[in-house]
């Protein structure tokens, strides 16, 4: 079914089209990532558990030339103590002068490892030149990792890497989401949390998306929010890996999705400065040496990227924008519909 209207309200709301039956255009379809069901998944109660089934995972690819996704943050650092000797792919950003400190780690996870590292150099003309083929292979506007994400696996395709590895599920599956999980919502709060812009705010004729709330409503005014994350966190966060990685025609591959907590989360831990206490453990036993680091979201600079941007100009968005009270991703999400629309209408 055709309905732009949703469409932009939902790519506005949640970063992807929840409703698979919902498209822009004639003759497009996007297509959601499906995770993998509970039932086919590997329980895990402690570090070791972890640290086990990932090792085990492993044992499929030893005959395969292998790469890694590294960054500063302790996923991809654990993920890395597995592939010793392969191709580790880092993003740069302005010269290095960006995020140094994660550049720093990523080169001492690499030394540690024996791992060969590559620096994926990233502008906003590399953003651009990307921009149009992860869009037209997700039918949608996508999120500001994907355009990057296709370089990393274009530069590896190129070195001849025949799997790449990523850390991205570790968020989700261990609890990683503090700011998410801060408190028990109710269920105006969590909604008004959650969303990443409001469509009323920035459409002329937007579409309600409270409908997917209602599904996880309970006991009047609270929300199941651990299940809303599950079903709807994962589909936005693992879908941009799906596709930037599908366009570069490189297969990769996630550890963590393979895993689950066989006990319930410990949210007291994570509201208690804890998040992802298991990985935490983990990440200790791995590298001894180093404070484990805090989390860090996939680099990229969109603040600066967007610093004197002054905001969409199409009929479909509302004139009377305050552009200045947006965050860079939040600017980016509008930038990027509205580079969708007028490449599907020229």
């Amino acid at each position: 079914m055709i309905n732009k209207k949703y469409c932009m309200s939902s790519y506005l709301a949640f970063r992807y089209i929840e409703k698979e039956n919902m498209d822009f255009y004639s003759g497009m379809h996007h297509q959601n990532i499906k995770p993998l069901p509970d039932n086919q998944r590997i329980l895990v109660r402690t570090a070791d558990d972890i640290d086990n089934e990932i090792g085990k995972q492993m044992e499929q690819f030893k005959d395969k030339k292998k790469g890694i996704l590294l960054s500063g943050g302790m996923d991809s650092a654990i993920v890395a103590s597995y592939l010793p000797g392969a191709d580790a792919y880092t993003f740069r950003f302005l010269g290095g002068k960006y995020q140094s400190d994660e550049l720093e780690r990523a080169r001492y996870y690499a030394r540690y490892y024996g791992l060969k590292l590559h620096y994926v150099d990233i502008t906003w003309d590399t953003v651009v030149a990307h921009l149009g083929s992860v869009m037209k292979a997700k039918s949608a506007p996508v999120h500001s990792i994907e355009p990057q994400i296709l370089q990393a696996a274009l530069q590896s395709k190129a070195d001849g890497v025949e799997m790449m590895f990523v850390g991205e599920s570790s968020d989700l599956v261990f609890g990683g989401m503090d700011g998410l999980l801060a408190k028990d919502w109710t269920f105006e709060e969590f909604m008004n949390r959650y969303i990443f812009i409001k469509p009323e705010d920035v459409l002329v004729e937007p579409e309600s998306m409270r409908y997917l709330f209602e599904r996880y409503r309970k006991d009047g005014d609270k929300i199941d929010f651990l299940a809303f994350m599950d079903d709807v966190f994962s589909i936005e966060s693992s879908s941009s890996y799906m596709n930037a990685f599908s366009v570069a025609g490189m297969p990769y591959y996630d550890p963590y999705a393979r895993l689950k907590m066989a006990d319930e989360l410990d949210l007291y831990l994570v509201r208690h400065g804890e998040p992802k206490y298991l990985i935490r453990r983990l990440m200790e036993k791995k590298y001894p040496e180093i404070p484990v680091p805090n989390k860090v979201p996939m680099p990229r600079p969109v603040d600066i990227y967007f610093k004197n941007w002054e905001g969409p100009t199409r009929l479909e968005f509302r004139k009377d924008i305050d552009i200045n009270k947006y965050t860079g991703n939040q600017k980016w999400q509008m930038y990027c519909l509205e580079k969708f629309l007028e490449m599907n209408e020229r």
